[in-house]
């Protein structure tokens, strides 16, 4: 075969550095740009923040004001903290007790169960092989407050892996001076046994404190399924007695461990920001979250065109990549604003009565309004968020599934809409007579909300409400 040249006009998308740089940040969420801008700034001297003011504006302000609040004249036997009475508050030594100054308790890292229990079992009067065994169980506790797995378990794992000649009773009478420790009810093995060690600490003038141990111990499944009937033959109580009894119980915690649940917050920066207006509802950019960029004016300046040396070379490349970053920058943030808009324009009812008149919306609606992809769409609206005076939302919250309504698909409501009105009928029911799906699904339909019982019941159950036979004994 003999070789030819040949000539083809096509076209074809090139992924280059810049677009990959575009589509990275576009997807990435405030707080992780913020470390993407601090980076660029640390390795790239051609680039600076855009500060207001310099330093030394702010820093003669701050000392002129700090000065303005010094009388002119002390009296000679007044002591500092006369003056300021925070004085010592904001002192490294931190011997002050003011309500304003800072608390640092508060603001240093949580102490795990796990931390405060082996705290105690040092501070505790046990011998070597008491430690030991402490440890152990206290290894078997889960972040509830409950011993996860039984002593049996426990002490055949240890005769195994450790080869000692560790005996269940050993273990049982070692638990229960865990048990003693705080929080009260930590160690147990149920919910029975945490509310029994909790009622076991209140005073013996507690009244009805013998009622309550009793319910507990024979009676729990009975006050579950709210037998009240039972309780009071078994009792031997009237009315308002057990009344009294249930209310001590409730003030019992089944989950002892729940308060040093050391899982923190997951705080958001708004990316967009919605506010209403005369003219309606304006979505603009939050000014606070990312910090502005600039070129640097006067390393900019010592770059010359003709110039091939390393040092002007070096400084040409970094410009470049400077100027890549905030071209992409001021990309993302207008498509962020486009899609933005585009979603609150069509969510307007939301802003103005709730959940309740949310709309349908799927990617497509909005890709095919600001013209791009719905790829491009889900990575604008993923791990972006709006503030509205309704709270701060993902922008992924405005889209939901499409249920339709008795006259057609003009009158089609979103399943969010649905989820929230079924939680507003069951918040309004009668705690005696919860209503079962079928009349949940009754209450829509008279509301022109045509769904199936059982759509009514996955988005029941997807809420994490029971059933009404359940939501019937928990009343």
């Amino acid at each position: 075969m003999k070789p030819t040249l040949q000539l083809r006009v096509g076209t074809q998308l090139t992924m280059t550095p810049q677009l990959q740089q575009a589509i990275q940040l576009l997807q990435l969420s405030t707080l992780d740009l913020c470390q993407e801008i601090q980076q660029a700034l640390e390795s790239n001297p051609m680039l600076e923040l855009e500060e207001p003011y310099s330093e030394e504006d702010a820093q003669e302000a701050s000392e002129e004001d700090w000065a303005s609040d010094i009388p002119d004249e002390l009296p000679l036997d007044s002591d500092w903290s006369d003056t300021y009475q925070d004085a010592n508050a904001g002192s490294l030594s931190g011997s002050g007790n003011s309500a304003d100054a800072p608390d640092f308790d508060r603001n240093a890292a949580a102490t795990s169960l796990h931390d405060h229990l082996l705290w105690q079992l040092a501070m505790g009067d046990f011998d070597d092989r008491e430690r030991d065994l402490g440890e152990c169980l206290i290894d078997a506790i889960g972040d509830g407050g409950y011993l996860t797995g039984s002593l049996d378990e426990l002490a055949a794992g240890l005769r195994v892996h450790r080869g000692e000649t560790v005996s269940t009773a050993d273990l049982e009478h070692l638990l229960m001076r865990v048990q003693q420790f705080d929080p009260t009810g930590v160690g147990a093995r149920d919910l029975r046994e945490c509310l029994l060690l909790q009622l076991g600490t209140l005073p013996n003038d507690t009244p009805l404190l013998a009622q309550a141990k009793r319910l507990v111990r024979q009676f729990l499944e009975a006050l579950a399924g709210n037998d009240r009937r039972l309780l009071k033959r078994r009792l031997r109580l009237e009315e308002d007695e057990l009344d009294q009894v249930i209310a001590l119980i409730r003030t019992l915690e089944p989950r002892p461990g729940q308060r040093f649940d050391t899982s923190r917050d997951n705080y958001v920066i708004p990316d967009l920001v919605a506010a209403p207006s005369p003219e309606g509802w304006r979505i603009e950019l939050n000014a606070e979250a990312l910090p502005r960029l600039r070129i640097q004016p006067d390393y900019a300046a010592l770059i010359k065109r003709a110039d091939k040396s390393d040092d002007n070379t070096f400084l040409r490349q970094h410009l470049q990549e400077a100027r890549w970053l905030l071209k992409s920058l001021s990309s993302r943030n207008d498509t962020l604003l486009r899609v933005g808009r585009e979603i609150m324009s069509r969510q307007v009812d939301f802003l103005d009565h709730g959940e309740e008149a949310m709309k349908p919306l799927i990617l497509a609606d909005i890709a095919g309004s600001v013209e791009l992809h719905e790829s491009t769409i889900s990575r604008v609206t993923t791990q972006k968020y709006i503030h509205t005076p309704r709270g701060a939302f993902e922008l992924k919250y405005f889209f939901s599934s499409q249920v339709g309504g008795q006259r057609g698909d003009s009158d089609s409501y979103s399943s969010t809409a649905i989820r929230a009105r079924l939680k507003k009928l069951i918040g309004e029911e009668s705690p005696k007579k919860p209503l079962s799906d079928s009349k949940l699904v009754e209450l829509l339909a008279q509301s022109e909300i045509s769904v199936a019982r059982r759509t009514v019941a996955k988005y029941r159950e997807a809420m994490g409400i029971p059933s009404s036979s359940e939501r019937k004994r928990l009343a």
